[in-house]
């Protein structure tokens, strides 16, 4: 399957589906099988994930794909950032390391010119004093002033010129930084390719050219919703735009793709469990078949003549030195375990240890025998073969100061083998690694613990491509926009999938990029909101209806009215069927005043009742050229005191409360009003309340 003659099959990225992190990608393929069914499926991303890999022929009946792997390749890049951004990002880097060297330089030359300073002769006792050349002194400072200012003026100009190259270096990576990723970063560009196995035996001469869809799943692709709310004051329905705002990171740029939003979890696991019968009794149903089989008998005989070769010669490091002492015999260079047995020439074979090693470990058959975890326990060895006496001796250890003879050993103790487990015990059942074929690597005969001639599960960690999906998985950490929200979180229970209209461009520069979704009508209606107790100001609502099947996610909703930008809201979760509030922010045009009144008195046969008698008024004014709803908030006090009544004036309600956001405290009365334009109201309320004399309220202001 790695053969450079399969045939080069071009693929084009057709659909992509964002989920709530990461994608699935689909490209598309065509071309005529050739008569080895070997493809090569080119213009993968870098950091797909290979487990991912899914192939399938969609219209070619009796037409399979047998085998599918993930296959990097590398060659010369021909491909270069749009704009030269990188050329001109290193330029300006070698612009700004020079102007740092120019300007320390500076700075070295200004230090040794401020160090010169006059420096007497020594004087020794018997001299008679000297004058002082006071003319010599002068003229030094004024060469060092003098010098001292034309180098600080070149440093100021070396300053300014890094501060500049600094600033245009910046924006220069930071452009670079932006740019898209689907060209490659370096001079050597680094792809994937899928190699399949196509199989057209069943279509017999009809399939002569089949279109394969190859699917993969990628990280470092994000989308959160967005909305735009359009309607005019006075009518009950409006428009509202769903938008999505999509960045991703993936390695290819999505050129004119179908492209498709779901809120799922691309890394949750689907697996259905499975519910296995529980049987009492000696006879227990059959074992699953397994991929496990048992290895070849023979196999360590594979490796005698390998062994009875003794380990690597060590080049020989010239005569000793007159005067030194002993030479230390070398150790042997290991290759998985020292052989069994060499031959001695005119003798018989005898076993081999190596200098200050053990006994070399038992070779055990079955794959996965002796590791941790597996099931089948270990299975006895075969022996191997004895070497022949005749068979030449090559890198046999010496002993210091007797070359060619071996050095004799005392037999090592013989080491049990473990016994077969019964046929009732079963095979031992490999894990899902060692059952992917593909991954799976032949150990050689340098390997030890029983592993060389098995195959096991090769290491899985690829430098190149994990550096590919850090890069990629950056792009989770993007600031939201204002009041975004991702989409797993608040959809709840419920996982949707949004498929545009169009095909959209959304380049691999990790920015975020709006895609238009669709537009669904929705009704509404504006309400008017007032809580004077707490503040005397009126605040426009838009009540928002969901009447069509779709939900509707968290997310930021532009409010146009009439024709002009609004404001930006924050448009909670919808099911279809719901209905959410948002506040359009203060309405200047209704005016609203409270005013209260507290009255106290008693009552009762021995006026042992003490009386509050608490009056509210409140009045409204329409200002607006066009009728309105006011709902006017007030509250009452609540008690648990059996002895404490509470008695309400009428025309105020209780509401009902909704869930979240909708719930009301304790307490809440409201009352609606409809005012015409430029009309006038006046709400009464109030309560009453009855406390024995001896009690009395405490905390806040009863007056209120």
């Amino acid at each position: 399957m790695t053969d450079e003659t399969a045939q080069r099959w071009q693929s084009t990225l057709d659909s992509v589906v964002v989920y709530a992190q990461g994608a699935v990608c689909r490209r598309l393929a065509r071309g005529s099988v050739p008569p080895d069914g070997r493809v090569r499926v080119t213009g993968l991303p870098r950091s797909l994930d290979p487990a991912s890999l899914r192939v399938r022929v969609p219209d070619a009946p009796g037409v399979r794909v047998s085998e599918a792997r993930v296959e990097a390749e590398a060659g010369p890049s021909g491909a270069r950032v749009p704009g030269g951004l990188r050329e001109a990002a290193e330029g300006l880097r070698e612009q700004y390391a020079a102007a740092l060297r120019r300007r320390d330089h500076l700075l070295g030359l200004i230090e040794e010119i401020r160090a010169l300073r006059p420096v007497p002769p020594a004087r020794r006792s018997q001299d008679p004093p000297r004058r002082t050349p006071v003319g010599a002194w002068l003229e030094l400072a004024g060469f060092v002033d003098e010098r001292l200012a034309g180098l600080h003026t070149r440093l100021a100009e070396a300053q300014e010129e890094v501060r500049s190259s600094g600033h245009a270096l910046g924006i220069a990576e930071d452009r670079l930084a932006r740019a898209s990723t689907g060209t490659p970063p370096a001079h050597v560009e680094t792809t994937l390719s899928a190699l399949l196995a196509v199989d057209t035996s069943a279509a017999g001469d009809t399939a002569t050219e089949i279109e394969v869809e190859v699917e993969y799943g990628v990280p470092g692709a994000v989308w959160v919703p967005a909305y735009r709310l359009t309607y005019r004051q006075g009518e009950g329905s409006g428009r509202l735009v769903l938008r999505a705002s999509v960045a991703q990171r993936t390695g290819e740029d999505w050129s004119g793709v179908s492209l498709a939003l779901a809120t799922a979890d691309l890394r949750r696991s689907t697996a259905l469990p499975r519910l296995r019968s529980v049987r009492i009794g000696r006879r227990q149903p059959a074992c699953a078949p397994s991929g496990w089989r048992e290895p070849p008998a023979g196999l360590a005989g594979l490796f005698s003549g390998y062994d009875a070769a003794g380990p690597c010669p060590v080049p020989d490091a010239g005569p000793p030195a007159a005067g030194a002492g002993p030479v230390a015999a070398p150790a042997p260079q290991a290759y998985g375990g020292p052989p069994a047995a060499f031959a001695v020439p005119g003798g018989a074979p005898e076993p081999y240890a190596g200098i200050g090693s053990g006994p070399a470990p038992p070779v055990r058959a079955g794959r996965g025998a002796g590791r941790p975890g597996s099931a089948g326990g270990a299975f006895k060895a075969p022996a191997p073969a004895a070497p022949s006496p005749a068979a030449p001796v090559f890198g046999s250890p010496r002993a210091s100061g007797a070359p060619g003879r071996a050095v004799p050993v005392s037999p090592a103790p013989p080491v049990p083998a473990q016994d077969v487990p019964a046929q009732g015990a079963g095979a031992p059942q490999p894990s899902g690694e060692e059952l992917d074929y593909g991954g799976l690597v032949l150990c050689g005969p340098d390997e030890d613990g029983g592993r060389r001639g098995l195959l096991f599960p090769g290491s899985p960690f690829d430098p190149v491509a994990a550096g590919y999906r850090r890069r990629a998985e950056s792009v989770a950490s993007l600031p939201l926009p204002g009041h975004a929200v991702r989409p797993g979180g608040p959809a709840g229970s419920f996982d949707h999938r949004f498929d545009p209209p169009a095909r959209a461009d959304i380049p691999s520069d990790g920015t975020w990029h709006t895609v238009t979704i669709g537009e669904i009508p929705v009704a509404l209606r504006t309400e008017y909101l007032c809580t004077p107790s707490v503040e005397q100001t009126v605040y426009a609502t838009s009540v928002l209806s969901n009447a069509t099947d779709q939900a509707l996610l968290a997310g930021p909703v532009d409010v146009v009215v009439d024709g002009e930008f609004l404001l930006t809201a924050a448009l909670p979760a919808l099911a279809p069927g719901g209905v959410c509030r948002l506040g359009l922010g203060p309405a200047e045009g209704i005016g609203v005043t409270r005013r209260t009144n507290l009255h106290e008195s008693a009552s009762g046969l021995r006026s042992n009742i003490t009386v509050l008698d608490h009056q509210v008024r409140v009045e409204v004014a329409n200002r607006l050229a066009r009728p309105v709803t006011l709902e006017v908030r007030e509250r009452v006090p609540v008690t648990t005191e059996a002895d404490v009544r509470i008695e309400e004036r009428a025309g105020w309600t209780a509401p009902q409360d909704g869930p979240g956001p909708d719930r009301h405290a304790p307490g809440t009365r409201i009352r609606r009003v409809d005012l015409p334009a430029g009309g006038t109201a006046v709400l009464d309320g109030g309560y009453e309340i009855r406390i024995p004399a001896g009690k009395a309220l405490a905390g806040g202001n009863r007056r209120s």
